[in-house]
């Protein structure tokens, strides 16, 4: 390797990008990529994009976010033989010190490139750098075919599901808890419809031959007046996450029919926040190649990521990192040497094919 992308990945990760607090690692990415001759580099905020401009037929774009999550006693990165521990090991510094590698390293690819690093992607979506980047200069992020560094174990996680947060009220009447059968207690009416969540059974349709599993749980509950008061009101918030086959309207469509059945008339139902999935878009011929030519897995995404931007733009994208997708967000997590070279070398392949 023409790197030690093992010691790349820690100086990234030794570099603190909480979500909202990305300046410190867009102003080092930014510097070295404008050190490299032959590419255009803008900055919008703290979201950096990085093109070529040699003329290709074809433009792909490989982006990564740079933000991470809260640390857990893990913010200062350590290198232990073959192994890169530390925040964002995964999710996504080794995939962003792969990019950033190529980005200096492959001079006359066969394929006009756009690097993008955006912020703020492990929060809600209406705070997305890259959604930042869309409405300030939406030309930079035209592109044929997009694949984004998440981390998948070096498979391809083809299109995503689609993400949705329902408040769901319940009422009752108030009185006294000496005299319950005067009121109606809303929070015992709770136990009604979370039983009928638990009880829900998945669908896992396959799509352009890849399988995706759905769920639905209950994510936080509330309500309660007084220890001595019968509740007149509780809530709670469901997360599902629906398979791309389903658009917003049908998916919510599909839980409130499942909900029918134990809601009343002075009940609420209010979807809070939605994130559209993406079919899996397999079908381009840069994400072919990079299959084909390096023997990859292909699965569903179970998760919702940022290709599901792309494909409301009308561009094909896939993810595909390095790291254990189930190592993200918590104390264990990391990444090996094999897997980080395997990687830089799946994407130096799809930018130097002839």
């Amino acid at each position: 390797m023409s790197a030690d992308l093992l010691v790349e990945t820690a100086e990234l990760i030794d570099v603190a990008s909480v979500s909202y607090e990305e300046g410190a690692i867009a102003d080092l990415i930014e510097a070295r990529l404008r050190a490299v001759p032959g590419l255009t580099v803008d900055r919008v905020g703290d979201n950096v994009v990085a093109r070529t401009d040699l003329g290709r037929p074809r433009r792909v774009l490989i982006g990564g976010h740079s933000d991470t999550v809260p640390a857990n006693n893990n913010a200062v990165a350590r290198i232990d033989g073959d192994v890169v521990w530390g925040l964002g090991a995964a999710d996504m510094k080794a995939a962003l010190a792969v990019m950033l590698d190529l980005a200096a390293r492959v001079a006359e690819p066969s394929v006009d490139v756009t690097w993008l690093f955006y912020a703020r992607e492990e929060v809600r979506i209406a705070d997305s750098g890259l959604r930042e980047v869309f409405d300030a200069r939406p030309d930079l992020l035209a592109a044929d075919a997009a694949l984004l560094g998440e981390p998948t174990g070096g498979a391809v996680e083809a299109g995503c599901q689609g993400s949705m947060r329902a408040v769901v009220t319940l009422t009752g009447a108030r009185a006294h808890t000496a005299r319950p059968w005067m009121g109606v207690n809303a929070i015992h009416r709770l136990g009604t419809l979370l039983r009928l969540v638990e009880a829900h059974e998945p669908r896992t349709p396959v799509i352009d031959g890849c399988q995706y599993r759905e769920s639905l749980q209950a994510v936080a509950v509330s309500g309660g007046v007084a220890g001595n008061v019968v509740p007149d009101r509780a809530e709670v918030t469901l997360g599902y996450r629906y398979a791309p086959d389903l658009d917003g309207a049908a998916a919510e469509t599909a839980l409130r029919a499942l909900l029918a059945p134990v809601l009343d008339d002075d009940d609420h139902f209010e979807v809070t926040e939605h994130a559209p999935g993406a079919p899996p878009g397999l079908g381009h011929p840069v994400l072919q190649r990079l299959v084909r030519d390096n023997n990859l897995e292909i699965r569903a995404k179970l998760g919702w990521t940022d290709v599901a931007f792309f494909a409301e733009q009308g561009i094909p994208a896939a993810n595909c990192g390095p790291g254990d997708p189930t190592l993200a967000h918590t104390a264990e997590e990391r990444v090996d040497r094999a897997a980080v070279e395997s990687y830089r070398l799946c994407l130096e392949n799809l930018l130097t094919a002839g």
